[in-house]
């Protein structure tokens, strides 16, 4: 069971709403969503947790690009809301996968592939998929994204069990959290 919830920082605070992952099928669902929820394009934090196996959080400011942290990359990573957020970190997205099919090589239609020419036996027979990274057990992303909103990297590295409330608590959006919970 997931709970994802938004927190938006206005002049007065921080403003929560429930964020609805049905409606999400991709992370620039998830990134629109909370562009969306800001306020005079301050910060939008997006909480994603999945009960006691992983959390995640997703920092957007105005149209700079969105920062993400995951507590357990190898749980969220057998999740589709975590391994989206994974993927992303880990460079293993769909977009990535449409160029791969795309013929990118600098060459024009008929020329020889000098690189293709160059390789040898033993390269092929290499048994890792180039290009993939194993998924790491424990935190995968930037831990100082909330630095600079009183939650720091070292307490988000340590944060387990009810980590979203810890953060809120720390950003003091506690009580506009718990309504939306």
């Amino acid at each position: 069971m997931y709970f994802a919830a938004l927190l938006a920082r206005t002049e007065d605070g921080w403003e929560a709403s429930d964020m609805e992952l049905d409606d999400v099928e991709s992370l620039s669902d998830l990134i629109d969503l909370a562009r969306a929820a800001a306020v005079d394009d301050d910060t939008v934090v997006a909480l994603i947790e999945q009960e006691d196996a992983w959390f995640g959080v997703v920092r957007v400011d105005g149209e700079e690009d969105p920062r993400y942290f995951v507590s357990n990359a190898s749980a969220a990573s057998r999740s589709s809301y975590g391994s989206m957020l994974t993927d992303e970190l880990l460079g293993s997205d769909e977009e990535d996968d449409e160029l791969d099919e795309l013929d990118l090589d600098g060459t024009e239609d008929g020329e020889e592939d000098t690189i293709a020419a160059f390789t040898s036996a033993e390269d092929e027979d290499e048994e890792d998929p180039p290009g993939v990274e194993p998924v790491p057990t424990g935190p995968l992303g930037d831990p100082r994204l909330l630095d600079d909103l009183g939650v720091s990297h070292k307490q988000l590295m340590t944060l387990d069990g009810d980590a979203l409330s810890e953060i809120a608590d720390s950003l003091g959006a506690t009580e506009v959290l718990e309504a939306v919970r």
